[in-house]
């Protein structure tokens, strides 16, 4: 297991940064035991990285679903505050931040599933266009067009967003 660690660890660490925003070590240790716990379940019809990469996005989003971020991303406190005052940033606009990133995340979890998933391979897992055809056993044209669907979908909905 410390190998497996080891040899995932940046690139968890690194997920759970773009999806939630920061580090979180909870998600993170959450994503070893579910590796564990499902170690058996795991079928070799892709990389292990990719799979342990799907599993921690689905763990981000999991989390963002959870009583304990929404009552955290409402509370801010006073540390908190002076830290953020001490970057020369408002605790509103980490407010804004997550929030804005929580309505991302939505978003793209509305969108039908073939478009999510190669979203979430292209933009969270920064896999290549040929990487995704062959997890997913579709061309690249079509990987290029249901990555363009998608983010024509997300800009239309989320497009209240870029402030216009």
């Amino acid at each position: 297991m410390q190998a497996l660690i080891k040899e995932n660890r940046s690139r968890i660490r690194s997920i759970i940064k773009k999806m939630t925003g920061s580090y979180n070590e909870d998600i993170e240790q959450e994503v070893y035991l579910k590796t564990w716990e499902h170690k058996t379940a795991y079928t070799e019809e892709g990389k292990f990285t990719s799979w342990i990469a799907m599993l921690t996005a689905n763990l981000c989003r999991d989390y963002f679903r959870t009583k304990q971020y929404k009552t955290s991303s409402l509370q801010v406190s006073e540390d908190a505050i002076g830290e953020i005052q001490d970057k020369s940033s408002s605790a509103e606009d980490v407010i804004d931040a997550k929030k804005r990133q929580k309505l991302i995340l939505k978003a793209v979890d509305a969108l039908p599933s073939k478009m999510r998933d190669v979203i979430i391979y292209y933009e969270f897992e920064e896999m290549s266009y040929e990487e995704i055809a062959a997890r997913l056993k579709i061309s690249t044209g079509t990987v290029k067009s249901r990555l363009f669907n998608a983010r024509s979908i997300l800009s239309e909905k989320l497009s209240y967003l870029k402030g216009d």
